[in-house]
């Protein structure tokens, strides 16, 4: 017990001045994230100071990630927003493909190789799901329902696209052992699990309705099982894996139900995702690496921000074009994982990866609070063709 008190008290101090944090972001008119982002770099290894411990963190905001996307799964009905948003199946893999394009195009020109400059570009392609999640949850969001449900779908779709791209770039430079057949093959595996467990979990639940402790147990071990065994037998993203969980019990009666008991949990956890992200921060290595930075974020709105804007309005999306390319104009947790493996792989430069993690942060604080102010002006709502 002794052992492992100084974690407790470390977990609980985090979370305390996350808390903090978070209050006086709030006060200031800012989304509470920047303020968990702040404390991350607080506790960072690169600043004076008391230092976290980052594995435990990162294990409890991927706890949080896993959890928060398991409960979007839940809430998305992929029936209706086929029904309602059709065109989304076409803008979001078409903006994943072109963003990367551009990104890859832009990435080429400044000197990268081919395969560093195709990573780069599938990076700032994807959005982060966890902050979709967050803007349209915000007390202060000016989004409206199309827009909300437009955003959640092109973030689905957009990992899942990214999935399949990341596959050959990952095989390419030879940090997997998985071929992209065998990841497509893995995925396809993966897929058929899903439709055994969309048969079996909802019935399962309904046995457990009335057992309230055993159905959030068997609730939130579904999301972590599924996202777990997606990611180390499949090959498959731990949040995307944990989004079709959700999926699978997403038409039963007791969806709502286990929205509703999943959500304190959601909460608490993922806040240590924005601190986890603020805590990878070197200030050092981002100094070789400003170029980069102005770089990336150039990048970001002429092949993110503009081609979303305009595939929203092409495919004549229900909701906000410019809201919803303001909400998907930041680089997402998935752009994590593909970064990590290229500064494994050698492919990518330190002072470029922490380029990468802080067009990460600042694109994450500039999208929650910009996505606020342009929707609600006359003129930008297009409605279903």
């Amino acid at each position: 017990m002794e052992l492992t008190a100084p974690i407790i008290a470390e977990l609980g101090g985090l979370l305390l001045a996350a808390a903090g944090a978070g209050w006086v972001a709030r006060r200031a008119g800012l989304p509470a994230v920047i303020g968990y982002l702040v404390v991350g770099v607080a506790v960072s290894p690169f600043t004076p100071g008391f230092v976290a411990d980052r594995e435990q963190l990162h294990v409890l905001a991927d706890i949080g990630v896993i959890l928060l996307l398991f409960e979007v799964g839940i809430e998305i009905d992929v029936m209706r927003l086929r029904r309602e948003q059709r065109g989304l199946f076409i803008a979001a893999p078409l903006q994943t493909l072109l963003t990367t394009a551009v990104g890859a195009g832009a990435a080429l020109a400044v000197g990268l190789t081919m395969t560093a400059a195709i990573l780069v570009g599938l990076c700032v392609a994807l959005s982060s799901s966890v902050v979709i999640v967050n803007i349209t949850r915000s007390s202060r969001r000016t989004t409206d329902r199309a827009t909300e449900h437009g955003l959640l779908g092109w973030s689905v779709l957009q990992d899942l696209t990214g999935v399949l791209v990341a596959a050959g770039v990952i095989a390419a430079i030879g940090a997997s052992s998985r071929s992209p057949l065998a990841t497509l093959a893995g995925i396809g595996a993966f897929v058929a699990i899903a439709i055994a467990t969309a048969w079996i979990l909802p019935r399962l639940l309904r046995l457990l309705a009335s057992d309230h402790d055993l159905f959030l147990i068997v609730s939130v071990a579904s999301g972590l099982t599924i996202a777990g065994v997606g990611a180390v037998a499949f090959g498959v993203p731990m949040a995307l894996a944990a989004f079709v969980a959700g999926l699978t019990i997403s038409e039963s009666h007791a969806a709502e139900e286990a929205r509703r008991r999943l959500l304190p949990f959601r909460d608490l956890f993922a806040v240590l995702f924005f601190v986890s992200i603020g805590s990878l921060i070197d200030p050092h290595e981002l100094g070789r690496g400003i170029g980069w930075l102005a770089w990336l974020l150039a990048v970001l709105v002429a092949g993110k921000l503009l081609v979303t804007y305009l595939l929203a309005r092409l495919t004549r999306l229900a909701g906000r074009p410019l809201q919803m390319a303001v909400g998907l104009a930041q680089i997402g947790e998935f752009s994590f994982v593909l970064a990590s493996v290229g500064l494994a792989a050698g492919v990518i430069e330190r002072p470029l990866y922490a380029a990468m993690l802080t067009a990460v942060a600042i694109t994450i604080a500039v999208s929650t609070i910009a996505v606020r102010y342009v929707g609600p002006r006359r003129g930008l709502q297009v409605t279903a063709g």
